[in-house]
Order: C-alpha cells, then structure tokens, then sequence
C-alpha cells in the first residue's frame, strides 16, 4: 500500500503544480505581453489557442490530483483524526470543490470567447483587456474568464496551502501520521 500512496502522492503534488505554474505563467507572462502582436485579432487568436491548449492539460492536471485526494480521504472516518485535521481535510474538500467548478467555468467561457471569430481571432488589446474592436460579448466574456482564473489561482494556491498544513501536522501527530498514509 506504501508504494501506491506515494504513486498517488506524487499525482497530486504534480497534478497541482501543473495547475497552479500554468495558469501563473498564463496571467503573468502570456496575457500581459499579447500586445508584442501587432493585430488586435492574431493576439485574440495566440491567446484563444494557448489558453484551449493549456485547458486539456489543466483539466488532466486537476482531474489527477482530485481523483487521488478524493479516492484517499474515502478511507478516512472522522474518528481516525482530530478536530484540527478533519476541518483541514473537509476545507481541502470544499477547495477542491470550488477550485473544479470555477476551472470548468472558466474553459466554457473562454471556448465561447474563442467562437466568436473564425480561428479564436477575436480582437482583443491584451489578454486582460479588450479593445474597441472588441464585440460585447467577447468583452464580458474576457472579464469574466479573468475573474475566474483569478479565483481559480487562489483556490488551487489554497489547495496546495491546506495539502502542506496536514503533511506538517502528520509529523506532529502519531495518529495522523498512520491515517495520513493513505492520503495524497
């Protein structure tokens, strides 16, 4: 059982930071710097490309490390652990939770953002900021798939946060420790 936990351990460990150093990267180094292209619809084309590329590999990502959080904290009873470790466990849930909703809404907008013109050319100033060229609902959906990454990067930030919060508690806790096993 040892060898497997550490397999699903470090799924979960690289399935976040797949996630978390991807959307990163995106919000800080591709999104910002779209304007080196000099036509407002071949940014909104680069930036529709990268970013539908990048959901298939962050869905994967994501997909890895819920399915071994969820499938080791099954074994989980609430009497195994203490307190302070079941609100960490049932906090990291609802992380979860948040952090797969909010992702899939995210890939659902940006994919109708990138519907609105033939080839995802749909003008856009930045990969933040739409232009004048910009149709209406191109422009909210910009918006909208930038509150969502936005939200999606704190809550998979927090996800890793909790995930080092309960490794540092399975060494202060015999107990724990043997649960914790089990967990990713």
């Amino acid at each position: 059982m040892t060898k497997l936990s550490t397999a699903a351990w470090i799924a979960h460990e690289l399935g976040l930071a797949a996630s978390f150093g991807g959307q990163l990267f995106g919000k800080v180094a591709l999104n910002p710097n779209l304007g080196a292209i000099s036509s407002e619809a071949e940014r909104g084309k680069m930036l529709n490309a990268a970013w539908n590329r990048y959901n298939a590999v962050n869905a994967v990502s994501m997909g890895t490390a819920a399915a071994t959080w969820f499938v080791g904290r099954a074994g989980i009873s609430g009497e195994s652990i203490d307190e302070e470790a079941r609100g960490l466990v049932l906090t990291k849930d609802a992380l979860f939770v948040a952090s797969i909703l909010t992702g899939l809404a995210s890939m659902i907008s940006g994919l109708r953002l990138s519907r609105l013109a033939p080839d995802g050319a749909t003008p856009i100033q930045t990969g933040t900021q739409p232009s004048a060229q910009t149709p209406e609902e191109g422009a909210s959906l910009l918006r909208t798939v930038n509150i969502l990454g936005n939200v999606s990067l704190g809550l998979i930030g927090s996800i890793i946060a909790v995930s080092t919060i309960l490794s540092m508690k399975a060494g202060e806790s015999t107990r724990w420790s043997a649960v914790s096993r089990f967990l990713p």
